[in-house]
């Protein structure tokens, strides 16, 4: 591995009162400083700021809503955060900086390729990049639905060989973890089935993402040719254990095997961008059967029974099928206005073009 993102989880970094755990954090930065100094450029997905902001004005806080409360605890706390980031890096003679993202500011190629070449310049430049969203204004529809989902758009919009997922279990099991009838699921290939069955729907404690939100983000990293660990971030040299030991470790994780037919550049920032979608377009059963052959044809106006919302050309819309079922995300060559007038009409052109449509 040459270029990994690590994810650590609210649950990795916080104690059990939600406060944040510096002793977790100086373990897990020695072994990425010692990736690093192996050749491995790491990029890190941190969450840890509310909790940082909760240790950091416990008691001296009045009663709050839930989105000023999580505004005040990460504008305090990410400050916290970086700082102690910055100083346990520089132990290593590492440089360390901060990247503070929203979901908006991914929406356009042009923005999220600024900041892809952002955080190019400082892993050229030898310095870690501590990733977070801005929790001081993402809020509601605004947000990430965690910090899983931004670490799987930074993963494919930094070309990264794997993404390692840290939280506070060791992988996905065939029934909930606290039971020892349970097993853990070592490997999950590209065709390895419906897992919903086995996760658990709970939120972490602290954060607000859950193993389902993983798994469906693993899943979707993975089909785009990126191997994807989810692991145990509290177990000792976990890092170091996966990444330079290879196969050759035996500590429990669950790895998702990557596709080996890898997508374009531009349709992995498509893949990421559903949230972004500003209007839907549902197809008939032919346009279906077409797009998901093993030609690679275009969504052709011809195909389209219904336009919803209003969108401008160049836009992100979700495309369904018949049933109601979203079968993927493409980015429109023309408006709303003009797709509805072409509804259905034969040699109207193209509505999305196959470059730019990813299907899931």
């Amino acid at each position: 591995m040459n270029r990994i993102v690590v994810k650590i989880g609210s649950n990795v970094l916080t104690r059990g009162d939600g406060t944040l755990d510096v002793t977790r954090i100086s373990a897990l930065t020695d072994q990425i400083a010692i990736l690093w100094r192996s050749g491995v450029q790491v990029v890190v997905v941190s969450s840890g700021a509310v909790a940082s902001g909760r240790g950091e004005l416990a008691g001296r806080v009045l009663k709050l809503d839930p989105v000023s409360e999580r505004q005040l605890f990460s504008a305090v706390g990410q400050i916290k955060l970086i700082d102690r980031y910055y100083n346990l890096f520089r132990e290593h003679g590492i440089a360390c900086g901060q990247v503070l993202t929203t979901r908006t500011s991914l929406s356009t190629r042009r923005d999220y390729l600024n900041q892809k070449n952002c955080m190019d310049v400082m892993l050229s430049c030898g310095v870690v990049p501590i990733v977070n969203e801005n929790d001081t204004i993402s809020v509601t529809e605004l947000m990430f639905t965690d910090n899983d989902e931004l670490s799987g758009m930074v993963s494919t919009m930094m070309s990264a060989d794997a993404l390692i997922i840290l939280s506070n279990i060791d992988g996905i099991f065939t029934g909930n973890p606290a039971d020892p009838s349970s097993e853990l699921i070592r490997e999950i290939t590209p065709d390895g089935g419906d897992l919903s069955g086995y996760i658990q729907r709970t939120h972490s404690s602290f954060g607000r993402g859950g193993m389902l939100t993983k798994s469906r983000i693993a899943r979707q990293v993975a089909a785009e040719g990126i191997e994807v660990i989810i692991a145990n971030g509290k177990r000792e040299g976990i890092l170091t254990e996966i990444v330079l030991k290879r196969g050759e470790s035996e500590v429990p994780f669950t790895r998702f095997v990557p596709s080996a037919h890898p997508v374009s550049g531009v349709k992995k920032w498509i893949a990421h961008s559903g949230g972004f979608a500003k209007g839907e377009i549902h197809i008939n059963a032919r346009a279906v059967e077409a797009l998901c052959g093993t030609t690679a044809v275009s969504l052709l106006s011809v195909g389209v029974e219904r336009v919803e919302g209003e969108f401008e050309k160049g836009d992100i819309v979700k495309v369904f099928a018949p049933e109601g079922m979203q079968i993927g995300v493409g980015r429109v060559s023309t408006d709303s206005t003009h797709a509805r007038r072409n509804i259905g009409v034969k040699g109207s052109g193209t509505l999305v073009h196959y470059d730019y449509l990813y299907l899931y």
